[in-house]
């Protein structure tokens, strides 16, 4: 009995460890790319390129670790139909969304990125009812109205707002929620259900290419131009080897938690990038109007993720967590 206790507690301190890990991660991931983009002593700018580097990176080491090395088990069952109609679009999205959102942070700050993204479920639940995978109710209108005011009056009260930032944020969630759609579909419908080791191996190089084609003609041209090819390879090096770290820490987390333990770790996560952003990068500036309007919106995701735990539970489907949940913007941030 006492042993049981014991174990009971070393796994429950394990699983605090993994969480505080990911959010760590997360959030450090998220100011590093600020940085890198932003600085001027590391000088590059260029959003495509830098997420690019990071998928090349993550393709690699994946197939290094399950193929050579063999630490890391690729779950099988990928077939070329699965790969061509779920895969590819799913990479696709994710590319759209690590790409629109890694240039959204060289025209606003991170806090006010951060709280772009709180209209998530908004997006998702739109693009889910469209898919048939949602049914609008008057409970989720009510949280998604909430949701919405709350962006609203977190946009109102910044001080300098850029809208080209804010359109490409915007284009990010809606790349994110799209991903997120799809990723639903490939697991309910086509019946198979990948790790995130393994979603990694089979969407990082198709993502990779996704992001090749656009950098080919819109980022090399302007480097090529401005001789910009003598960046700190140290730097890029440590920027791609956090985020590969993060896509580690979700497979940990997603090993010893819960989905409701992931929710709540996802909204901590946010509030600390929030908070923490003031006090590290200067363009941030928070408002009372801004934490007020953000406060609102995270209420509302917390009554959607309540409510979406409540349905799993009520199905049967609540055995554990998925990893479509926590599958993170290794790029641009935790878009959850």
């Amino acid at each position: 009995m006492a042993d049981s206790s014991t174990n009971s507690r070393k796994d429950g301190t394990l699983t605090y460890i993994y969480l505080l890990i990911y959010i760590a991660l997360s959030s450090g991931q998220i100011f590093f790319n600020k940085w890198v983009l932003s600085s001027k002593e590391i000088n590059f700018p260029y959003p495509l390129g830098l997420t690019l580097l990071h998928m090349v990176f993550s393709s690699v080491l994946c197939f290094v670790l399950t193929k050579v090395l063999k630490i890391l088990k690729v779950e099988e069952g990928m077939t070329m139909e699965v790969y061509i109609t779920s895969v590819i679009p799913i990479g696709a999205m994710f590319a759209m969304t690590l790409w629109l959102g890694n240039t959204a942070y060289l025209y606003i700050s991170v806090a006010f990125a951060q709280m772009l993204k709180a209209i998530m479920p908004v997006a998702v639940f739109i693009l889910g009812v469209a898919a048939g995978l949602e049914v609008m109710s008057c409970r989720m209108l009510l949280i998604m109205s909430v949701i919405s005011l709350g962006v609203i009056v977190a946009s109102y009260g910044e001080i300098s707002i850029s809208w080209v930032g804010v359109v490409y944020q915007m284009g990010g969630v809606v790349g994110e929620a799209l991903r997120l759609i799809f990723m639903e579909i490939f697991v309910k419908r086509k019946g198979l259900k990948l790790n995130p080791i393994s979603i990694m191996y089979y969407v990082s190089p198709c993502s990779a290419l996704c992001l090749f084609i656009p950098w080919l003609f819109l980022e090399k041209p302007i480097m090529d131009a401005n001789g910009l090819w003598n960046f700190p390879p140290l730097v890029l090096i440590l920027n791609c080897l956090c985020t590969f770290a993060l896509n580690l820490s979700v497979f940990l987390v997603i090993s010893h938690t819960s989905a409701l333990t992931i929710r709540v770790a996802g909204v901590v996560k946010d509030w600390v990038v929030v908070l923490m952003s003031a006090l590290i990068f200067a363009d941030t500036k928070l408002t009372l109007i801004n934490l007020f309007g953000y406060g609102i919106a995270i209420a509302g995701v917390v009554g959607y993720n309540n409510h979406k735990l409540k349905k799993e539970a009520s199905q049967g489907t609540l055995k554990e967590a998925q990893p479509e949940e926590l599958i993170p913007m290794v790029s641009s941030s935790s878009n959850k």
